[in-house]
């Protein structure tokens, strides 16, 4: 489990695809200290929960291998990462570890687009749209998980909504490099979708 708040940005620096396509190996490029990171580990890139195969240091940097497979790079944006690509990086929750965000499991369900962004004085509005299957799981001040981050919904509306993203935010996270028409990884809120399924038994 997680809970979108992002402790560091990543790198790849090494992608290896099998010759079937059904599985990326991805070499990544953290701060993280090495030795705090253990094979069998779950890390959490760009909201997508993937486990440690290797690790090891390289220069001043740690690095650690992780592989996407066939079902993770159908699904979510894994299948545009590149050799440079950078990535919210989260280490799984410890019991007693402050939960600032919300509760995050790091199975995106999805993709949401960005539609639009809008640069205000303090902070950048977003609209993504999603799928309908999905947009049903959103609502105004809930939250939802974006490439990993945790975020409030502001606005929704059909199947789009926005998000305000602070200044503090956009520094720290990949989301200050946001254009119109990118894709990211969205998780909807695991509340919601128990929500829909207990109202759906009814």
């Amino acid at each position: 489990m997680f809970t979108g708040i992002v402790t560091d940005i990543g790198e790849i620096t090494a992608l290896t695809p099998t010759a079937q396509g059904q599985l990326h190996r991805l070499r990544i490029a953290c701060r993280y200290d090495r030795s705090t990171i253990a094979d069998g580990a779950s890390i959490a890139c760009n909201g997508v929960c993937l486990t440690v195969v290797a690790s090891g240091v390289a220069g001043d940097k740690t690095w650690f291998d992780v592989d996407a497979a066939a079902e993770t790079l159908g699904m979510t944006t894994a299948k545009h990462w590149a050799v440079g690509t950078k990535l919210n990086l989260e280490r799984a929750l410890k019991i007693g570890d402050e939960l600032g965000g919300h509760i995050v499991a790091g199975h995106a369900d999805g993709i949401a687009t960005i539609v639009r962004r809008d640069d205000l004085p303090d902070m950048a509005r977003f609209e993504l749209r999603t799928t309908r299957e999905l947009a049903r799981f959103i609502a105004a001040k809930g939250s939802v998980t974006l490439d990993g981050v945790s975020l409030t919904v502001n606005t929704v509306e059909n199947v789009v909504f926005s998000v305000l993203i602070i200044p503090h935010t956009l520094n720290v996270t990949t989301l200050g490099g946001w254009r119109a028409g990118a894709e990211v990884n969205l998780e909807v809120d695991l509340m919601a979708r128990y929500a829909a399924r207990l109202s759906e038994m009814k």
